[in-house]
């Protein structure tokens, strides 16, 4: 997939006054500080699109972005510790949890975690929460770049045996750097899959 164009929408905190829930939705999730914003930028090769911050805690809205016309891209604030208080937590727990479960156009969660550390309990409790809601999600490691491969390779081999111990079936992974731009090609095409699925399906109705 080409991206052609990528353009910040708006920032909310309420589904309801989210964008017409009209094109395909993939929504990025992960701990404060792992990378998010960095991500999406490398994604979608436009360098100041997410804001980055070296403190934790910088996305407090729902965040829409526009791709090519065709699919939107959502920043969501991270789970897990961030220095702001714990009414900002609980605040941004309850609008994640509400957006997750109610956006109806929502195709995919990419969760984010950082491949540097093994596999963390709120990682591991995020995931099954989406698991229990029958929420499709995929599981992308970030900063590959600041570790060898094969330490990389330990931490998730980590987290696919804490998941396997309660999932049937693993959740699809991916392994990604900002820096180097690794797995940038492989999240592309996955989000072109399944576009084209749901546009074959809504053909066939």
């Amino acid at each position: 997939m080409q991206i052609r164009d990528a353009t910040f929408l708006m920032s909310n905190s309420r589904v309801d006054q989210c964008p017409p829930p009209t094109l395909p939705e993939y929504a990025f999730i992960g701990r404060s500080n792992v990378g998010k914003s960095s991500l999406i930028n490398m994604l979608t090769e436009r360098r100041g699109l997410a804001k980055t911050s070296s403190l934790p805690g910088k996305t407090q809205l729902i965040n829409h972005f526009l791709i090519n016309k065709e699919w939107y891209l959502v920043d969501l604030p991270g789970y897990g510790y961030a220095k702001v208080s714990k009414e900002s937590r609980v605040q941004w727990g309850r609008m994640i949890n509400f957006y997750l479960r109610q956006r109806e156009n929502l195709a995919c969660v990419f969760v984010l975690i950082d491949s540097r550390h093994t596999a963390q309990a709120v990682d591991l409790e995020f995931m099954e929460m989406l698991g229990t809601e029958g929420i499709p999600f995929v599981m992308v490691f970030t900063k590959a770049d600041k570790q060898s491969g094969s330490r990389t390779h330990q931490n998730v081999v980590d987290y696919m045996q804490k998941m396997s111990q309660s999932w049937d079936e693993v959740p699809r992974h991916f392994i990604t750097s900002a820096e180097e731009k690794t797995g940038r090609e492989e999240l592309l095409s996955f989000i072109a899959d399944i576009n084209q699925q749901l546009a074959q399906t809504q053909e066939n109705v």
